[in-house]
Order: C-alpha cells, then structure tokens, then sequence
C-alpha cells in the first residue's frame, strides 16, 4: 500500500525513503486492548475513496497513526489534503473500514480532497505520551523538542512526499480539541499549509474556556468529561465503549451538594484514577500550568488563510475563537483572518439546520447556510483557487436574525453605553442622582441559585438562551429591568460589568446575567413541536414574558485585582468588581425589555464558593457560611454593565 502512493523516485531517493517506511508502514495487524466499535462504512465514502493506513514518523521517533483518503478520480485531481488531527480517535480502524462520511461536510467530500485523520500523540493508535494541551515550544533546540507544531509540520512533509496526486497545498480544521490542535498547527505554519479553520479552539482553559470563568470552575461539565469519558492510556490502543457515569440520581444539583468539596468527589468517585480531573481543579489560580497552555501567545509567524468559528451559544468554549481571532490579528496583520459567530452551541454549525436552541427560534438554516456559504468556499477558495474569500466578520444578529459582515470586530460603529442599576429594580441608561442606595440579598452557599428550572444530571445545551423567570422569583437574586424600549437597540461585543459591592465575607461570587424580556403579549409557539419536539404531556410554554438568558458569567471576588495572586475580601468595605463577558450579537426589539440579574451562586454549573477566604476545592463543610451580598447603586458608586451599541440605522 505504501509502494502505491509513492511519486516516481530516483534509486537513491528509494532506497533513503526504504529506512523512512520502516518506520512508516501501513497499521495492519496490532492487537487491541479493547473491543473496537467499527463505525459502519458509508457507501459514498467508500466507493469513491481509497483509504490508507499510516504511522507516520515525527523527529523524535515517535509514529503517529494516520488514516488518508484517496479519491479514487485520479483524472480530476490534482486535490488538497485536508486533515483533522484529534484526541478523539480516528476510528474505524482498519483499511476496509470506511466512516459515515469525510470532511466537515457534504460539500467536501463531493468535490474531492484527500481527507487525513490522525490520532493525536499519545491518543489511541498514536505513540508517546499525551500531554493536556502539549505548551508549544517557541525555540526548539532539538529533535526531542515536539509539540502539535512540529507534530502537524512533520506530517505535512510526509504526506506532501508520500501521497501522490496531491497539488501541494493542505487545509486543517477541528472543533473544540481538536481545534486547540488546528490553531497549534499555524503556528510557524509549513509553507504548503495554505487554509486553517480552527473552530470552537480551546485557547486559555482558565480564562473563560472549558475549565474556569471568572476564576470559578465549571463544575458539572468539568467533572461530567473527565469522569467517564477522558482516562489515561498507557500505550497504543483502540477505544472501547464509554461508560456513563452514574450519578446515582437525575438530579445533578442534588448530587453535587451532597458531594461536598470538588476534591471529594475524586476521593468518593475517582480514586485518583484521572489525573486529568485533579488537574483541572488542583490548579485553582492562574499559574504556569495554564499560562503556558496558553496558545494565543504564541500566534505568530502564521501564513496561511484563517477561518475561526465560535457560537454564541457555546457553554464550552465560549472564549476561545476571540481570544485566537484576536491574537492572529495582532501578531499577523496581513495574514486573511476571518471571524464567524452564529447562534449555535458548541460545534452546532457542523450538524442540523441551526434553526432554534431550546424555545428560541432563529428563522433561518444558519448552520446549513454556514456549512455551503461560509465554510466550503473558504477552503476551496485558497486550496483550490475557486470559492471566495472572507469579510473580516461575518455575524448573525440575534433578535432580527440577520447575517451582518464587518470589516473588523467588534464593528468600529459600536459605541460604549452604560446600564446603571435604579432604585425600584429599574435599568437605565441615566447616571444614578440618589446620594444613598443600595439593594442586598443574603447568599447561602448551602441553598444556592439552580442554573437552570428543572431537574438535569448534564449541562444541557439550551441553558445558555433558558428561561430565568425561575431565577427571578428567588430572594437572594437582584433583579433591575428597563422599561418597554420604544425602539429596537442593538449591541455587538463584549459585556463589561462594574459593579460596587459590600460583602460580610472574605470571598464571595458574582453573577451578571444579560437576559431579553420578551412582551407579555408575545405570541406562543406550536407546543407539539417547537423545533425539538415537546413532551406530550408538557405544561404549555408561554413566551408572553419570557426571560431569555443572553449571556451570563461568574466572578470569583478574589480575584479581582489579580488571577495570580488571589486576595480576600475585607467585610464590611466597598469594593469595585469589574469583568467582561464574551461578545455578544443582539438586537433588543422594541417592546422588549433588557433585564440584569446578579446573584452569588449558580449551581452546579459553578462550584461552590464557600464565601470565606480558603482553599475552595477543599473547603470543609465549616467553611460555607451565608454572606450578606450588598450591591451599591448611588452616585459616587453607580453599579452598571457597559454594552456596545450599534447607531441606528
């Protein structure tokens, strides 16, 4: 098989190339550990591409297993690889095992490429050792010094040499992980390297992505991954079945209240059996360990077209594409960068239609319209010079659903505004004339805030646009509204909070929720289906006064002058509390209102700050003591949350 793919060589050149396919053979033959889940062949795939098996050699010796897909057409090539390196597995394994389909999309794989899926090293068939987020190596001094750079470089030479019929140019994409690995690829990108779509990236893991918002963790995704699904391997492996974990109840909350502290529920659950768990939750500051993870950093010296893709409805990686966007821009200034944000949930532009989230419809295929008009002309557009390029930001507005294209983002046009928090519960615009005031709740982190009103043992998708009437109702959530806007406003990019604040506590969280209050006399959906299709026996859902949840994120108070070096809160003392959320996209219509909520628990989407100054993931039950919450709202202290907002039209 390997003899097949080769260009015509010169003696010489074939016998060096013999030493480099010992070590490259074709994967046949290795015993699996596991029982190997075979994807069945898809008949499209399978009659139109031949599929090779590699362990491809990187510069340390370590060989990475990589399967290729050849069209069978060799009259309409030459074609342009396009590879997704992931930790996920490449399976079906096996030269006879075809997937269900190639490529991001049906596009692809119709118009011909030679698609590369590689386990990533130390992943499955892979050799090595996998490292969480491998740091990339600025300045490699030798051939031991590896990371997913030098591990994408290093198969691009391969496959240029190797496969024949290729036209010398190659395309990456991945989502979420495997679009950490797309963006490590650009970085002092090989020359062949001409299309990267690195989408849903994680980029900084402390700083907004999977981990830790706010300097809070993300508690139930977190511990819902690791736990099942994320185990160590010791050496090369096909993957077996996942096992759920079993909460022992459908009800999360209830779950991991009874758990205590993060660290029990690695003492009661894991055993010390994942050390990628305890890694996760162990390094509860901002240091080296996710510092050095860090890739935008290090974006630099990229050379071919970018195409970063993120949703705003990501629970995720929510952060990640502006964090890459941004730093591919500021590092590469003449390198094609584009944004793309729609109204999708983590990788929700790569399946469906993309036409509603939970109860909210936005009247239009947006994924499909992604996948055919965004996405495909990108990478035919630079790979094989059809296609077409890209604005600088191409965005879908929620509330008109609207696509928008931008020569840069956030737009030039959007100017800061401030909503200032009233006495009465009102949102304004206008600066606060009262001399005192102030609103409070009492916060008690053994009856914390639900992040979503109803019973669930995951974080499900849908929370990020959920109703938060339910949320509302509760004594310990300040709630401030405007009154019915008289016309629509729009906002586009990120949401700052600034709040003053007075704790009795030496540590405590906020929570800011931007929400769209929709009229009482909006109209109701058709219950029976709604999009995803209603239980029969479901209460009717009434949209009349529904509290759509934008964007919501916590902030863990002692991190506010530093994510470094965390200091208490001194009870009793005013205190400035400032952040910013990830962008958003949206028009308020007219007759809607913009409502704030704050709140100092949001469980178990968040763990648990025990509200004194300790070391929260192993926090004793003596720890947890209720807190009164005060936020000011006067006019020497005017708590407020700044939006963009976008000149009328």
């Amino acid at each position: 098989m390997v003899r097949s793919l080769l260009p015509k060589m010169s003696k010489p050149r074939l016998a060096a190339f013999a030493v480099l396919a010992s070590l490259a053979l074709p994967f046949s033959g290795v015993q699996a550990q596991q029982p190997v889940v075979q994807v069945p062949a898809e008949d499209y795939a399978r009659a139109h591409y031949t599929k090779y098996e590699f362990r491809i050699p990187m510069r340390d010796g370590k060989r990475l297993f990589t399967a290729v897909y050849v069209p069978k057409d060799v009259t309409g090539g030459p074609y342009p690889f396009l590879m997704d390196r992931t930790p996920y597995s490449v399976a079906p394994y096996g030269e006879d095992q075809y997937p269900k389909s190639l490529g991001p999309s049906d596009e692809f794989e119709k118009s011909g490429y030679i698609f590369v899926y590689q386990d990533v090293r130390g992943r499955w068939m892979s050799e090595g050792d996998f490292v969480e987020m491998r740091p990339h190596i600025d300045d490699k001094k030798s051939p031991q010094d590896v990371d997913d750079a030098s591990d994408t470089y290093d198969t691009i030479e391969f496959l240029l040499k190797h496969v024949s019929n290729n036209n010398d140019k190659v395309g990456i994409w991945g989502i979420s992980y495997p679009g950490f690995y797309t963006s490590a690829s650009i970085i002092d990108s090989h020359p062949a390297l001409a299309a990267a779509s690195p989408q849903a990236p994680m980029t900084d893991l402390f700083l907004g992505d999977d981990s830790y918002h706010g300097g809070a963790f993300m508690l139930s995704a977190g511990f819902g991954f690791y736990a099942p699904f994320f185990h160590p391997q010791a050496k090369p492996q096909t993957p077996g079945p996942t096992i759920p974990f079993d909460f022992g109840t459908p009800d999360s909350y209830k779950f991991y209240l009874q758990a205590g502290n993060i660290a029990n529920l690695d003492k009661l659950y894991l055993k010390g059996s994942n050390w990628l768990f305890n890694d996760q939750f162990k390094h509860d500051i901002y240091d080296d360990y996710w510092q050095s993870r860090d890739l935008s950093r290090h974006m630099k010296n990229v050379h071919c077209a970018v195409l970063v893709v993120g949703g705003w409805y990501d629970a995720e990686d929510l952060a990640g594409p502006y964090r890459t966007f941004n730093a591919i821009d500021k590092f590469n200034p003449v390198t094609p960068t584009t944004l793309v944000e729609g109204p999708w949930v983590h990788g929700g532009w790569a399946r469906g239609d993309g036409s509603h989230l939970g109860d909210v419809q936005f009247n239009a295929k947006t994924s499909e319209y992604f996948r055919s008009n965004i996405q495909f002309p990108f990478f035919e557009h630079y790979l094989k010079g059809k296609g077409a390029t890209q604005p600088k930001a191409v965005v879908f507005e929620t509330g008109t659903n609207l696509w928008r294209s931008f020569d840069s983002w956030p737009p030039k046009a959007a100017m800061p505004r401030s909503l200032y928090f009233r006495s009465g519960g009102k949102l304004t615009f206008d600066v606060p004339t009262e001399a005192k005031g102030v609103d409070e709740y009492l916060s008690d982190p053994n009856h914390p805030v639900p992040f979503v009103g109803y019973t669930t043992n995951t974080v499900p998708q849908r929370y990020m646009v959920d109703d938060q009437r339910f949320a509302s109702y509760r004594p310990d959530v300040l709630v401030y509204q405007t009154d019915p806007l008289e016309e629509d406003l729009t906002i586009a990019g990120p949401i700052s909070p600034k709040l003053k604040i007075v704790s009795s506590a030496t540590d405590s969280d906020f929570v800011v929720k931007l929400i769209d209050v929709y009229p009482e006399n909006a109209p109701d959906p058709d219950n029976s289906l709604n999009g995803n299709k209603r239980i029969l026996d479901a209460p009717p859902l009434h949209m009349g006064g529904y509290q759509q949840l934008l964007r919501g994120e916590p902030f863990r108070a002692k991190f506010r002058n530093s994510w470094e070096k965390p200091e208490p809160l001194a009870p009793g003392k005013r205190t400035d509390i400032d952040f910013t959320m990830p962008d958003l996209f949206h028009t308020f219509r007219r007759g809607h209102r913009i409502m704030i909520q704050v709140q100092s628990s949001w469980f178990p989407l968040v763990d648990r700050n025990p509200q004194t100054f300790t070391d929260i993931p192993y926090a004793r039950p003596e720890d947890f003591q209720t807190a009164t919450e005060q936020i000011i709202r006067q006019k020497d202290a005017a708590s407020s949350v700044e939006v963009l907002v976008m000149p009328r039209n």
